[in-house]
């Protein structure tokens, strides 16, 4: 009977990294950072050292022929992850440029005999190991064997139970280099410049062990250093549906008669109409009727930031804390980091009813790439959400045609269980709104047309539609165009 070996995993210290790898860094594997400068390779680097390295597990930085260690650490100090206490105590750095500069990869891998030998780290770090490669290309020395030398160096490291990360600057994943093939791990890092916003993704190519995240997935260097927005976890279960079905107050009694009695817990609500039909009035009304009840919630605004001159109670309920707002100005947002800004104020608040106003705004603020998916990153957000637990009322902002009733410019009202359009009338050269429950998935609601205004009080829905007022902005519906054509 085989007894398989259990190989440990890594805390990397990096957010969302240790998700994407499948679990963590296998511990004393053979890895690869590569990518094109400046999209993170250092920084990846030393973000991990910094996290795993302890005076029990030192860490050792070899430097290459890229940056001299001072300068290297005068830029990475900047971060938040830095420990100056940690430098000479649990990381050292030791400059090779000499012995590469020299061309001989034997006396190369000698020194680094020799200092592994002298300070026995579990970490090993070399930066940039393309210009060993570049090095060995350019020297006239037959002694000079770049496979041998790459095999040797991941044998050793292997050997004395170092968990070793080659730093180099590659451009295309098809750069003919034997450490693709020796590499246990290969962590690729892109970066591109779109407009005004610079996007970066990471793609782990390699992970032997371990089922890692297919894909590409973006990151975000800041002052905290790197941030990995891994896919959300879905729930591959459906919970079964509670009869009596368990329904959340809207804030409108009315509202909530039309839905039959509120809207269905853990349901997605897509609210469409107009400018200045009163959606986002109607989403800060649902965000405070949960307040009233002991429920918190989270709004992501992608227009206007709350405040007491245009919504003075949800201003009050994101100030007293019982609203998390995510408010995010970046320029180069994604849908999973989007997910995750939610998600980590869902389980912060233990939030039970969620906000997205409006789609329109949440379109433009994604990077350009992003926007070519935005129907596939909607229903990735969606299902993440409600996976979650929480109920989720979504905003989109149409243009009132009158004659073609449409619920969202993205096509998605397939996505969400729940519809609330909201429509404008003209009737006897007034402006009047009108409001319809358009669905709600497994459960009876109203099939009226109600009237409704928008007062100090907020939204007030009235008497249904008269049958003899169904004309839209002047003109007959499309059901009474059809009829004065038959």
């Amino acid at each position: 009977m085989s007894t398989k070996v259990t190989i440990n995993r890594l805390a990397t210290g990096v957010p969302g990294l240790d998700e994407v790898l499948g679990g963590g860094l296998p511990e004393f594997s053979f890895n690869l950072i590569a990518g094109p400068p400046g999209c993170g390779k250092t920084t990846l680097a030393h973000q991990m050292m910094f996290a795993l390295a302890t005076p029990e597990r030192p860490a050792l930085f070899f430097t290459v022929l890229g940056e001299p260690p001072l300068k290297m650490l005068r830029y990475q100090q900047q971060f938040d992850f830095f420990d100056s206490e940690a430098i000479n105590q649990s990381i050292r750095y030791i400059n090779l440029a000499d012995d590469t500069l020299a061309g001989n990869l034997d006396e190369v891998l000698r020194r680094i005999v020799s200092e592994v030998e002298a300070h026995s780290p579990a970490l090993v770090f070399v930066d940039s190991f393309r210009s060993v490669v570049l090095a060995s290309q350019t020297q006239d020395n037959p002694n000079n064997n770049l496979p041998q030398f790459i095999q040797q160096l991941g044998m050793l490291m292997t050997t004395w139970q170092a968990t070793t990360f080659l730093i180099g600057e590659y451009f295309t994943e098809t750069d003919t280099n034997p450490i693709f093939t020796v590499a246990d791990g290969l962590i690729w890092l892109r970066q591109s410049v779109q407009r005004n916003s610079m996007v970066r993704k990471m793609e782990i190519m390699k992970m032997r062990g371990q089922p890692t995240l297919p894909g590409l997935h973006t990151f975000r260097i800041a002052t905290s250093g790197i941030k990995v927005f891994a896919p959300a976890a879905l729930n591959p279960v459906e919970a079964p549906q509670e009869f009596p079905i368990k329904r959340l107050k809207m804030g409108v009694a009315q509202l909530d008669e039309m839905l039959g009695g509120g809207l269905p817990r853990g349901y997605s609500l897509l609210v469409a109409g107009p400018s200045g039909s009163g959606k986002s009035i109607l989403a800060a009304t649902f965000l405070a009727e949960g307040a009233r009840n002991g429920e918190t919630g989270v709004i992501a605004v992608f227009e206007q930031r709350p405040n007491h001159s245009q919504n003075a109670t949800l201003a009050r309920l994101i100030q007293s804390g019982q609203v998390g707002l995510v408010d995010s100005r970046a320029p180069d947002l994604s849908i999973d980091e989007i997910v995750q800004l939610l998600l980590s104020e869902i389980t912060r608040l233990k939030a039970t009813r969620v906000v997205i106003d409006s789609l329109s705004g949440f379109e433009l603020a994604l990077a350009p790439t992003f926007r070519e998916d935005f129907r596939e990153s909607l229903s990735r957000m969606v299902t993440a959400l409600t996976s979650a637990g929480v109920s989720v009322l979504m905003t989109s902002e149409l243009e009132d045609r009158y004659t073609d009733l449409r619920f969202s410019p993205y096509g998605t009202a397939f996505l969400t269980d729940a519809i609330i359009v909201q429509r404008y009338i003209e009737v006897q050269s007034r402006l009047l709104r009108i409001m319809a429950v358009v669905k709600v998935r497994a459960s009876a609601h109203s099939d009226e047309l109600r009237l409704y205004r928008i007062d100090d009080q907020g939204l007030q829905i009235g008497e249904m539609l008269p049958e003899q007022e169904g004309l839209l902005g002047g003109r007959p519906t499309r059901q009474h165009a059809d009829k004065d054509q038959g």
